[in-house]
């Protein structure tokens, strides 16, 4: 069987001509149900509604996400419990099956360790084709009209919760995602750009300097999830000159 591994953005109106294209050539899309107002997977089924592709459901496997000793541990059985989960819709249903990621595939997400394992272990073809997609980072720069980095200059990905550690290298341009609970106290003379449910009905952002817009970054997050029921946040640090 086949897979197509589809970057959608943060909805319908992110899928580009390629993606869609690609889809409608899916005899179905495959994702994991999170259980009661998964929001996320809403949107999944907007997407194949969209473009006449049924969407079939995999209950999500238990995940440790309170800050487990061995981070990378957790994720990696994490990862193999999703493996043997996929694997099993698949070989009931073969044909042509897509992943439809948040975003871009290339950022902060699992599918293609997945679908690699799942390939690896001779359940799919090994030929799969990945297809890029919106990222947040892209629609956050957009959205406040800015460049990422400086001229001729680099910037740093980084989740959140190693945002201390990139400060402590001396990174000075950041962009951080999968913030949540994770904060910017201790940074507060720097420029930020900021932005939760990047492309949703429920978008929020905030600029400034970050001494004074916590305050109202943490409102924007609540706002946020009471009207999506989730929050997924990304931004935009620079050091003082």
């Amino acid at each position: 069987m086949r897979v197509r591994i589809l970057g959608i953005g943060m909805g319908p109106q992110h899928v580009t001509g390629e993606v869609a294209e690609a889809l409608r050539e899916c005899d179905y899309a495959v994702a994991v149900d999170k259980g009661a107002d998964d929001g996320l997977l809403a949107l999944r089924r907007a997407v194949c509604d969209a473009f006449g592709v049924p969407l079939v459901t995999v209950a999500d496997p238990e995940r440790d996400r309170d800050d487990p000793a061995d981070y990378p541990a957790a994720v990696a059985d994490w990862h193999e419990a999703r493996v043997a989960a996929f694997e099993r819709v698949l070989g009931e249903r073969g044909g042509t099956a897509a992943f439809l990621v948040w975003g871009d595939p290339s950022l902060y997400d699992s599918t293609l360790r997945i679908v690699r394992r799942i390939a690896e272990r001779g359940h799919v073809e090994p030929d799969y084709d990945v297809l890029p997609g919106i990222s947040a980072p892209q629609v956050l720069a957009a959205r406040h009209r800015i460049v990422l980095h400086e001229v001729g200059r680099p910037v740093h990905v980084t989740p959140a919760r190693r945002l201390g550690e990139a400060v402590g290298a001396g990174q000075d341009n950041i962009v951080v995602m999968l913030g949540g609970r994770h904060g910017f106290e201790g940074l507060e003379d720097w420029s930020l750009w900021w932005g939760a449910n990047l492309g949703a009905d429920s978008e929020e952002l905030v600029a400034g300097r970050v001494g004074e817009v916590l305050p109202e970054i943490g409102a924007a997050r609540r706002r946020a999830r009471e009207k999506a029921g989730w929050m997924m946040d990304t931004a935009l640090l620079r050091r003082p000159e």
